[in-house]
């Protein structure tokens, strides 16, 4: 990913600047779930797969932090998951 913010703060409203900086820290979070999981599929190395693989759960265990954090300041976020999970399950019929 960016070692970098990827957005213009200039152009974020002031209210919206925690919810994009914790967008940010999910994309970056998957990005390095990613990595760590294609680098464990590459080596042969008992020990490298293991630890890698072990910091990409580390990884997912960031993501839900944030997530988390993100609902805490999003409504319509969670409003738009539920929605999401709710059309999977009809899809799926479940």
């Amino acid at each position: 990913m960016l070692s970098k913010i990827p957005f213009d703060l200039d152009k974020v409203k002031k209210e919206d600047v925690d919810k994009e900086i914790l967008r940010s820290a999910i994309i970056a979070e998957l990005d390095a779930i990613n990595l760590y999981e294609q680098m464990a599929d590459l080596t042969e190395n008992s020990d490298m797969k293991k630890i890698l693989l072990d910091v990409a759960r580390e990884e997912k265990t960031h993501v839900g932090e944030f997530q988390s954090l993100l609902l805490d300041l999003d409504d319509e976020q969670v409003v738009e998951l539920e929605q999401g999970r709710k059309e999977v399950n009809e899809e799926l019929g479940r």
